[in-house]
């Protein structure tokens, strides 16, 4: 099992704080640092401000050399599809092909009025989703020197140069996720290197892949060549002192992150870990929220990381 850090900046955070997460990320062997796409607090005051996801990650692709780099999840309602693909092509260049692309339909309504962007209806948000994975995909995968096309309800490209390309080999893997039974399963087969669960127990989380693995099989597609993950909450300490410090630096209760995450000492970590994997996860995203705490993270560095194999 891979573990990956993953951000919520929206909460308080600059550029350099996530620089500094990141950097340690890549120092202690994690393999990825990932961060939200918001731009409204969901707690707090959220002082400094937002950062914009992409223009965070280009700046850390150049400022870090091994770990993976992407987004839990790009907000379709955010930006349209053709310069999105645009933005992502080039972070990956600028990564070295480090880059991994995870895009949702976008759910926070508060964060749109806030910042004057539309928020329409979820069936058409949805609509509006599975367009643009077709034409981010789409705009990546037609062979240079040649142009693309797409008529969709809501999105129209003609003639498309579809510049820039990614570097790495493969292309950039799209990241499909959520608790959807039908649409999202659906998609994840179609478009989705890699399927997520955000913050689901485990049993939850078999489910869920198991929807996945049938829409794979019945879109004649191996479902063994999806990668499937889960999300939560990370809160280990190396006793009970610690680990109540941490819970309440976040505003949490230690009960409920025992029950909803990845809580506890580094042995029960792992017991947690293990869970998951059992329920099929691959990788698990750990969310940290505190992330002026660089010493949690070197925590389970040194003690839960080892015991994955």
């Amino acid at each position: 099992m891979l573990l990956r850090i993953f951000t919520e900046p929206q909460m308080g955070a600059t550029y350099d704080d996530l620089l500094a997460v990141a950097r340690r990320t890549e120092e202690t062997g994690f393999d990825a640092f990932f961060r939200s796409d918001h731009y409204l607090t969901m707690g707090g005051n959220g002082l400094p401000g937002p950062t914009d996801a992409w223009v965070t990650l280009a700046g850390l692709a150049r400022e870090t050399s091994r770990i993976r780099l992407g987004t839990l999840m790009t907000a379709g309602t955010f930006r349209l599809p053709g310069p999105l693909a645009i933005s992502v092509a080039q972070v990956d260049q600028m990564s070295g092909g480090r880059v991994e692309f995870g895009l949702g339909s976008g759910w926070f309504e508060a964060e749109h009025t806030a910042y004057g962007i539309p928020f329409p209806s979820l069936g058409e948000r949805f609509d509006r989703y599975e367009e643009q994975l077709a034409v981010v995909t789409g705009l990546w995968n037609t062979p240079t020197g040649e142009t693309f096309d797409f008529e969709g309800q809501h999105y129209r490209l003609s003639d498309s140069p579809a510049l820039p390309k990614p570097v790495q080999e493969g292309g950039i893997p799209v990241l499909v996720g959520g608790k959807g039974r039908k649409r999202t399963p659906r998609l994840a087969a179609r478009y989705a290197s890699e399927f997520n669960v955000p913050f689901m127990p485990a049993d939850d989380n078999a489910r869920l892949f198991a929807g996945v693995r049938e829409a794979c099989e019945q879109a004649g597609r191996d479902a063994a060549s999806m990668v499937y993950s889960s999300a939560l909450v990370l809160c280990v300490g190396k006793d009970e002192a610690e680990i109540a410090r941490r819970a309440a630096a976040v505003g949490r209760e230690v009960d409920e992150l025992r029950q909803q995450g990845v809580a506890g000492t580094p042995a029960e970590a792992v017991d947690v870990l293990g869970r998951y994997a059992e329920a099929g996860a691959e990788r698990v995203y750990l969310q940290v929220l505190d992330l002026s705490d660089l010493d949690h993270l070197d925590l389970v560095a040194s003690e839960v990381l080892p015991q994955l194999g």
